[in-house]
C-alpha cells in the first residue's frame, strides 16, 4: 500500500495540508483525492483542509493502486448460497479478497469473475463491483458478494447501517477476564507500525469499535471463543483479543510465540453471517435475516484435537451452537 511521510517545513507554513502536499511534496491534487485511505498529523487523523503551522509529522496513505484490468481465473470456490443477486462463499484462508499491489491474481474477485462468466474488468470505477465487505487474507469464512450494482448498493447500506449479524470463532492464547463480555473503545492505526492497529482512548484518533465475546471452552492456557462484532473495523477482533490479554493463536501481527503450536496459522473464522437480501426480504418480514454458516475449518479441528488430548476442557456448553447473541 503506497504511503508517504514528511515533516512540514516551518519556513513554508502556515499552509493548508493539501496545498503543502501538492506544492512542496509534488503530489498532484487528483492523487490526493483518488484512493485516499488515511491522513494523520502527529499521529491523529486529519483532513486535507487542516492548516499546518510547521513541524508537524504528516502521514498520507492510499489504497492499493488498481491494475488496468482484472483477469477471470478458474479458481475453485466453496459456494454456500447463490441466486440472481448474490454469491455467498466460504472464503479460504490465504485468499485475498480483491487484487491490489502484490496481489494481482489468485484473489476472490478473480475467481468470481470466472464463476460469473464475465470478461476482463477494465473499467476502474467498477473494479471492486461485488465486494461489499472483506475478510483479512488469513481469516476464513462467510463472505457475501453482489452480482449486480443494485444489490451492491442494497448490501452496502445494510452493512453501513449495522443491520448485519457477524459471528466468528477463534482459538486464543490465554483466558479472557470473564466468560462473557463486551468491548467498547476506539481503534486507531499504530503510530509505531503502520501495518498494525491499537486501542485508543481518544475518540479523535480512532474509530468506535464494539465487540461481544463468549468463552465456550478453556483448555489449559488456551480458550475457544465465539465473537460477534457490532462494528467492522480493520483487524477489530485481533486487536480486541490482544487488548483482553488473549491474542488469537497464530496471529503474526498481534500474537505471541507459541511452543505447542509453533506453525499455527491465524485461528480466526467467520462462522456466521446474517443479512437481509433484496427481493427475498420483500417477501417476508423486512427484519428477517438470511443466515449463512461456514463449517468449522480443518485447521481448527486439528488444533482442538491436540487441545483435547493435552488438556481437559473446563468450560464447554452442551450445545455451543445455541450460544448466540441478540
Amino acid at each position: 500500500m503506497p504511503s508517504i511521510q514528511f515533516t512540514a517545513d516551518s519556513s513554508l507554513c502556515p499552509l493548508r495540508l493539501d496545498v503543502y502536499a501538492s506544492s512542496v511534496q509534488n503530489i498532484s491534487r487528483s492523487r490526493l483525492k483518488t484512493g485516499l485511505r488515511l491522513i494523520s498529523v502527529n499521529g491523529k487523523e486529519a483532513k486535507l483542509s487542516l492548516r499546518l503551522k510547521g513541524g508537524e509529522t504528516v502521514f498520507i496513505e492510499w489504497e492499493d493502486p488498481l491494475p488496468e484490468f482484472i483477469e477471470p481465473q478458474n479458481i475453485p470456490l466453496n459456494i454456500l448460497f447463490e441466486n440472481d443477486d448474490v454469491t455467498v462463499v466460504n472464503k479460504a484462508q490465504g485468499m485475498v479478497t480483491h487484487p491490489g499491489a502484490g496481489n494481482r491474481s489468485g484473489t476472490l474477485v478473480n475467481a468470481l469473475l470466472y464463476h460469473w462468466g464475465l470478461e476482463e474488468k477494465r473499467d476502474e470505477s467498477a473494479f471492486r463491483t461485488g465486494i461489499v465487505h472483506r475478510l483479512d487474507k488469513d481469516t476464513s469464512g462467510v463472505l457475501i458478494t453482489a452480482k449486480n450494482r443494485n444489490t451492491e448498493v442494497f448490501l452496502q447500506t445494510e452493512f453501513q447501517k449495522r443491520r448485519v449479524k457477524k459471528e466468528y470463532i477463534a482459538i486464543v492464547q490465554g483466558h479472557p477476564p470473564s466468560l462473557y463480555g463486551e468491548i467498547k473503545n476506539y481503534i486507531a492505526r499504530s503510530p509505531s507500525n503502520r501495518k498494525k492497529f491499537a486501542v485508543s482512548k481518544n475518540p479523535e484518533t480512532g474509530k468506535f469499535a464494539h465487540t461481544v465475546y463468549r468463552c465456550i471452552g478453556i483448555y489449559g492456557p488456551y480458550s475457544l471463543m465465539r465473537i460477534q462484532i457490532k462494528t467492522g473495523r480493520t483487524h477489530q477482533i485481533r486487536v480486541h483479543m490482544k487488548h483482553l490479554g488473549c491474542p488469537v493463536l497464530g496471529d503474526p501481527l498481534y500474537g505471541k510465540k507459541d511452543n505447542l503450536f509453533a506453525d499455527a496459522s491465524l485461528m480466526l473464522h467467520a462462522r456466521l453471517l446474517g443479512i437481509r437480501l433484496p427481493h427475498i426480504e420483500a417477501e417476508n418480514d423486512s427484519r428477517t435475516l438470511q443466515v449463512f454458516k461456514a463449517p468449522v475449518p480443518v485447521r481448527f479441528k486439528k488444533v482442538l484435537k491436540t487441545l483435547h488430548r493435552e488438556y481437559k476442557a473446563t468450560v464447554l456448553p452442551e450445545n455451543p451452537e445455541k450460544v448466540l447473541y441478540d
